[in-house]
């Protein structure tokens, strides 16, 4: 009777730890969402497999797609975060907004990349999860990044002065309580009619809905996604968008 006492504990406690390592294994995956309905950023391939790359090395799983049935559920359920990968447009219907507001609300992540602030207009809980939306940009050209926040999982590798080559977006209807890790210096560059002052974030963080999102700026070029310092910026958000602190 001791033995099988024993025995149904032992066997309790195993199917517990495979049930939790499940649940593990599963939260170790990311959704890259790269659609788009208005402009194509050529540089969506090469951000497709840096991010698979990344996800090798660093043992989580990588799930990319162009399609919005993607967003229900059952499905997301799956992710431990989504990442907009310069999506463009009004990607999602209403019922796939639905599925990922619940998503969100249930503690999932987001990470959006470039573009994913030119898209879903319409849909204010979504400009305010990624931020902030878009507003125009000038031509490409080199800028001074301020890094205030190198104490982030996304940042803590960067020089408190970044001076690199991009698509320098402006923004409007910027979300309050963002938690800003990189002002662009608009004095470094020519920010176009759309400027924004001294006061022109380029990546943030911050808790919403609850959930966690993160977003960068940065990434337009082919060239951003061969560049170490960017990739270890994208890394770093990815991993805060999934939950993890290193």
């Amino acid at each position: 009777m001791r033995k099988r006492i024993l025995l149904t504990t032992l066997s309790i406690v195993l199917f517990g730890i495979i049930i939790s390592n499940s649940a593990y294994a599963r939260k170790q995956k990311v959704l890259v969402f790269s659609k788009t309905l208005g402009f194509h950023h050529n540089s969506i391939k090469q951000g497709i497999d840096a991010i698979q790359k990344l996800g090798l090395a660093n043992k989580f799983e990588v799930d990319t797609t162009t399609n919005s049935t993607y967003f229900n559920d059952k499905n997301l359920k799956q992710y431990a975060a989504v990442i907009f990968l310069s999506t463009t447009g009004d990607v999602l219907n209403n019922e796939q907004q639905a599925a990922f507001e619940k998503y969100i609300q249930a503690g999932g992540g987001f990470a959006g990349v470039h573009s994913a602030t030119d898209c879903e207009y319409n849909w204010p809980w979504f400009g305010n999860l990624v931020g902030a939306y878009f507003a125009g940009h000038p031509n490409q050209q080199q800028a001074t990044l301020n890094v205030t926040d190198r104490k982030h999982i996304s940042t803590g590798h960067l020089p408190e002065q970044w001076k690199r080559k991009d698509e320098w977006y402006n923004f409007r209807n910027v979300a309050q309580g963002l938690n800003v890790l990189i002002f662009i210096d608009e004095k470094s560059y020519d920010a176009g009619k759309n400027k924004m002052g001294d006061n022109h974030p380029i990546a943030w963080y911050h808790k919403y809905d609850g959930g966690r999102s993160f977003y960068t700026g940065l990434g337009h070029t082919e060239e951003s996604f061969a560049e170490p310092l960017f990739l270890q910026h994208l890394l770093g958000g990815i991993k805060y968008a999934m939950g993890r602190k290193k």
